[in-house]
């Protein structure tokens, strides 16, 4: 008898390993078969791309995980390390044990303390096998890059990193994830993600003096509460109807996380939109659903958003000419004279769009400024920036446009703001 596994059994055991192990829907029946070699490594693979790794450690045109990426602080920018297995610059000499420390405490193998820039207080909550199957993954599933690390902008002594010892003293907490038995399943994936891979509170909840989230799951109060980061508005996801996406139905928290375009409702931009490119459009639809579950449960916590973003509501009339000439002349070939967009949704309607109907303008100047595109591996969404064609004043006026043109309420929106936004994102 041949000793080669009949074709029928490795399709049956190809399923398997796709269903066993969550595997990302991108990867190829030969990928799975070949990677059936070693599942750890693919099981690594599909954990890298849930948190989001890429879009860190990759500068613009550079090569996969070989950092320099700046991350800006209040004191100025750090860069984001080479992870790739090379061992001169990256992590080719850390061992199991130094990689779980990096994630769970936040300590590099030289005993050095991480900026919480790396969201580590996420990825302490990641299980121990889950962290061995990441260090497998980027150890012999990565391409070795020798590229130098870039030292932070700011000097000494705020360099120093000693005081980060008691950054984690007074804010880690430490620890896996817990299982909640009177939870779902579902909702325990969705928790587990959404708390550890995901890292949403990462950018979605507030931060205190100490730079600290104040919040790391559902239990603590402000989780997923909204936050400013580099000048966007992280809005508010809680399960509050007016403030957060309380008024979002399961399968538009799924369809937003998988294209990032969810038509006359909301479009990805910014962070959120590389979010969407590199991580969420390429994980299984069934731990899509297991976020959307787990974020409709997020207790509700207000802010001074009195409405769904989203609402659509009677516009106000807009008398002043000058924002309505600045969108007839640079919007209304892609969005229509009216706002309505196209049916199908590609290019967004404005009215009931939720960053135009959002009462922080900042995400709607910084869309006007820089544009915003998102590659979903089916559709590519483009929409050009208009920081070299619109100056401060007109940007101003038609941010107040869109607001009170498609919103339906008045808002009052500044050159001055605009410039901070624009000095921001330079």
């Amino acid at each position: 008898m041949s000793n080669k596994i009949p074709h029928l059994m490795i399709k049956l055991l190809a399923g398997f390993i796709v269903t066993a192990i969550s595997l990302s829907t991108s990867l190829s029946y030969a990928e799975v078969v070949d990677a059936g070699k070693d599942l750890r490594l693919i099981k690594g693979r599909y954990l890298a791309i849930a948190s989001d790794c890429v879009a860190c450690h990759t500068a613009s045109g550079g090569k996969p995980f070989s950092g320099g990426l700046a991350m800006p602080l209040p004191m100025g920018n750090i860069y984001s390390t080479n992870i790739t297995p090379d061992k001169t610059y990256g992590i080719g000499e850390y061992s199991l044990d130094d990689f779980k420390k990096v994630l769970r405490e936040g300590i590099r193998r030289d005993g050095s303390n991480l900026y919480p820039a790396m969201p580590f207080p996420s990825y302490t909550k990641l299980t121990d096998d889950d962290i061995s199957s990441l260090y497998a993954y980027f150890m012999h599933g990565v391409e070795p890059v020798n590229q130098e690390n870039k030292e932070p902008d700011f000097p000494w002594p705020l360099t120093m990193r000693w005081p980060l010892i008691a950054w984690n003293t007074l804010f880690l907490e430490k620890g896996a994830y817990q299982y909640k038995s009177d939870r779902s399943p579902e909702w325990n994936r969705g928790a587990y993600l959404v708390q550890g891979a995901a890292h949403c509170g990462s950018c979605h909840t507030p931060r205190g003096l100490g730079m600290q989230e104040k919040a790391y799951d559902e239990s603590q109060k402000g989780f997923l509460a909204g936050a400013k980061i580099g000048g966007w508005e992280a809005f508010n996801i809680t399960s509050n109807t007016a403030s957060g996406i309380g008024s979002w139905s399961q399968p538009e928290i799924v369809q937003y996380l998988k294209t990032g375009n969810v038509p006359f409702k909301a479009q990805a931009a910014g962070s959120m939109a590389e979010a969407v490119t590199h991580s969420f459009s390429k994980m299984d639809d069934a731990d899509l659903q297991a976020i959307a579950l787990y974020l409709r449960d997020i207790p509700s916590v207000g802010d001074n958003q009195t409405r769904p973003r989203s609402s659509k509501i009677q516009p106000i009339e807009n008398n002043d000419p000058a924002g309505a000439n600045v969108y007839l002349n640079n919007c209304a070939s892609c969005h229509g004279k009216t706002g309505s967009g196209t049916t199908d949704g590609y290019y967004p309607s404005m009215v009931g769009n939720s960053v135009v109907g959002a009462m922080d303008t900042n995400n709607l100047i910084k869309v006007i400024l820089q544009g915003a595109e998102v590659n979903n591996g089916k559709e590519h969404y483009f929409m050009p920036a208009f920081a070299d064609q619109l100056s401060n004043e007109q940007v101003a006026q038609l941010a107040e446009y869109l607001v009170e043109s498609f919103a339906g309420h008045k808002l009052t929106v500044d050159a001055d703001q605009v410039k901070k936004l624009r000095d921001s994102s330079n």
